[in-house]
């Protein structure tokens, strides 16, 4: 099993090691393959007033001590080549996943780029794709280490997205990639608060068990020790109090369903 968690953007070394130093402490207990993650820079924002984060250099400098620290590895989204090429040329050592926005997972330069670096490239599936339109997408990879599918939740009218089953069966029984449930995107409102992305992260708990159940393996979180005060995407963030018991369900799911 894997899982990546952390919070959604990176505010400061504390906050995020100790996020890290939980969560690794967790999976460590059941046996799961953990990956820090955060955001450097929150680039798709709803509006103007919408924090983004403390920059590449100040994230990933702080990750190289969490990394040290605790032995995690480390996943962050990029947005353009220039972002790329600043995390290989500087950070090389630091970040051991790269991952593609999911509005970002159509974009074939970066795709690309992202992969000619050979590390492990997460790619996110666009909210507005159909399962089998990650066919296309998966024909520019070539050169990653490893790529890794993410389903994220399916655009569903406006402000609104629903987590597709069948689509996610489509996917385990299709793709030879690792595909990745992200149980808390999954129940964002997107721009839901007018200036920013609302969410219910009750509902959490119930996905990750749903997914477990069909048969996934993978699992991204984001988690964060107070959530409705946390820069973006609070409403749908889990409190990282409750990482722990919606991991053990998903781990005892797993074994069930592995029988």
């Amino acid at each position: 099993m894997r899982i990546i968690a952390g919070p959604c953007q990176h505010e400061s070394l504390g906050q995020s090691a100790a996020i890290a130093e939980k969560c690794k402490a967790v999976c460590d207990k059941y046996g799961i393959e953990y990956y820090f993650k955060a955001s450097f820079d929150k680039a798709n924002r709803s509006s103007m007033q919408g924090k983004r984060g403390i920059g590449l250099a100040n994230t990933l400098n702080d990750f190289k001590l969490i990394k040290e620290t605790y032995g995690v590895k480390t996943l962050t989204d990029v947005h353009d080549i220039d972002q790329i090429e600043k995390i290989v040329g500087v950070y090389d050592d630091v970040v051991d996943v790269l991952q593609i926005p999911a509005f970002l997972c159509r974009q074939t330069d970066l795709v690309q780029a992202a992969c000619d670096t050979g590390k492990i490239v997460n790619i996110k599936k666009g909210q507005f794709l159909a399962p089998w339109d990650m066919k296309g997408i998966l024909t520019k990879t070539e050169g990653a280490k490893e790529v890794w599918i993410t389903e994220r939740g399916t655009s569903f009218g406006y402000n609104t997205l629903v987590v597709d089953f069948t689509g996610l069966q489509y996917m385990l029984d299709n793709f030879s990639e690792p595909l990745v449930f992200d149980c808390t995107h999954a129940v964002q409102k997107p721009g839901g608060l007018g200036g920013s992305s609302g969410g219910n992260r009750d509902y959490v708990p119930g996905m990750a068990r749903a997914g477990s159940a069909l048969g996934i393996s993978s699992f991204f979180l984001e988690v964060h020790p107070d959530p409705d005060n946390a820069p973006s995407d609070g409403p749908n963030m889990l409190r990282l109090d409750d990482f722990e018991s919606v991991v053990a369900d998903i781990v005892a799911i797993n074994k069930v369903v592995a029988v």
